[in-house]
């Protein structure tokens, strides 16, 4: 209880001194009083000033000499007519560091009232609750005796399960060793990025797609070289030399076009012909609405591609848990690199997973929530046949969790104007032009990616009510 107490009243000292420095009672390089003297005004011990004179000096606030009184910090300048703040020599950053500066900032977004189209958004509701508190129970349960850090790659149990899974849902073969678990799949992107491009490297990526991708490879000092998509996914007639090519071959990002037979073996083939590896992100292979889901480019091809696999748009983007399927020669190196960064990803949650995949309750998941998605989707559709008709064109519709709606006779200068006013009638609405390379054409038509996968049927209807009635005060 003394010790807390004399805590208190040190930084109560501490708070002080800081107080009059900022308000230039002291100036730099002006005499505090001593220990002593300071002591007895506050009627506090010694030790305590001497704890709190210390602390200052660690702060950088006051120099501290053996035998002399204390002195404020003679590199301390006014700022903005009141703080005073540290004057140090620019720092230097890296590159890396340089380059992530440069990108641009993501937009701060506050929830929408009525109906918040963001894409990447789930429901709660579809969250399987009970089955992963029985599945997080029996983890809890097994914890060993003795903690310790895990293999790099992920729990042997995940990728066992992760294994058995692929092979089921996706017609990927592949041995455990050659999946590593990852905290999302943004996290596998980097690696990816670090791993497999230096500076000045050029990577191909869709045009549009998906800008986190593009800024992790561009951080990593990649080039990129932006190619063009169509309805039959990336169009590979003329891929150019490169190390790497990130794509989205089951549901192109984010028009929705899904990579024909043919290209898909062009691509395999540009691969291996120029030594470049094939990123494919597998963001939400698992909605295909009319047919069965497509066969990755990893099923084809294991030592080109580098698959990534994630749970943000299966059970919830807050675990942070995805996966990485690599070819066999690089192994180690991710293995070493996820090591490097954060050791491994956490293991109750591997566990939980694990359990899902084991006991079948994952793929009853999500049979599930890809008819209630389905549902969302007809209503999607429908509201916006019903209230915009021949004034939206409707693009990417047959798979995954978004669509890109067209707006005909309104300019995509105009987007800004809209959305703003969207806001302000309390729908969340995120234009396409932003994800075309700044260095390519941009649609001269406004045009909107409209995720329906966090509403319901009703919000969806409403929302697409309001948003008609915006746009039909912006034509």
């Amino acid at each position: 209880m003394v010790q807390l107490e004399q805590d208190g009243v040190a930084c109560r000292i501490i708070a002080a001194i800081k107080a009059q420095i900022h308000s230039g009672a002291y100036r730099p390089g002006d005499r505090l009083p001593s220990t002593r003297a300071f002591a007895a005004e506050w009627g506090a011990s010694r030790t305590t000033v001497t704890a709190a004179y210390n602390q200052l000096d660690a702060e950088g606030y006051l120099i501290i000499r053996q035998g002399a009184r204390a002195i404020v910090a003679p590199g301390l300048e006014r700022a903005s007519g009141e703080a005073l703040v540290a004057v140090a020599s620019p720092r230097h950053l890296s590159a890396f560091a340089r380059r992530l500066l440069a990108l641009p900032p993501p937009a701060e977004q506050q929830p929408a009232r009525v109906a918040d189209f963001r894409y990447g958004d789930l429901s709660g509701a579809d969250f399987p609750v009970l089955a992963w508190r029985r599945a997080s129970n029996k983890a809890i349960l097994r914890r060993p005796a003795r903690l310790r850090y895990g293999d790099p790659r992920g729990a042997s149990v995940l990728r066992n399960a992760l294994q058995a899974y692929l092979w089921r849902a996706r017609g990927i073969s592949s041995a455990p060793d050659r999946i590593v678990v990852v905290n999302g799949s943004q996290q596998g992107l980097d690696l990816c990025a670090r791993l497999l491009l230096d500076p000045g490297d050029p990577f191909v990526i869709e045009n549009p797609g998906y800008p986190l991708a593009r800024h992790a490879f561009v951080a990593a000092g990649g080039i990129a070289v932006p190619v063009a998509v169509d309805s039959d996914g990336l169009r590979t007639d003329a891929l150019p030399p490169a190390r790497l090519a990130y794509v989205t071959p089951s549901h192109q990002f984010p028009l929705g076009g899904v990579l024909s037979a043919t290209r898909r073996r062009t691509l395999l083939n540009w691969a291996t012909g120029t030594g470049a590896h094939v990123v494919e992100d597998d963001y939400d292979g698992e909605y295909r609405h009319d047919i069965t889901p497509i066969p990755p480019l990893q099923a084809l091809d294991a030592d080109s591609v580098i698959y990534v696999g994630t749970l943000s748009k299966t059970l919830s983007p807050t675990l942070r848990l995805g996966y990485l399927v690599v070819p066999a020669g690089l192994c180690r190196a991710f293995s070493e690199a996820k090591r490097l960064t954060d050791r491994h990803a956490p293991m109750l949650e591997q566990d939980a997973f694990a359990d899902l995949l084991a006991s079948g309750a994952y793929e009853r998941h999500v049979r599930s929530i890809r008819r209630r998605n389905a549902e969302r989707r007809e209503v999607l559709l429908q509201a916006l046949a019903d209230h915009l008709g021949p004034r939206v064109s409707v693009e990417g519709a047959e798979t995954g969790l978004h669509v890109v709606a067209w707006m005909s006779g309104i300019a995509a200068e105009r987007e800004p104007q809209i959305i703003a006013a969207a806001r302000a009638a309390g729908i969340g609405l995120y234009p396409v032009s932003p994800l075309y390379d700044p260095t390519e054409p941009r649609p001269e038509t406004a045009g909107f990616i409209m995720g329906y996968a966090g509403l319901d049927t009703e919000a969806l209807r409403r929302g697409v009510a309001v948003l008609a009635t915006v746009l039909a005060e912006h034509r």
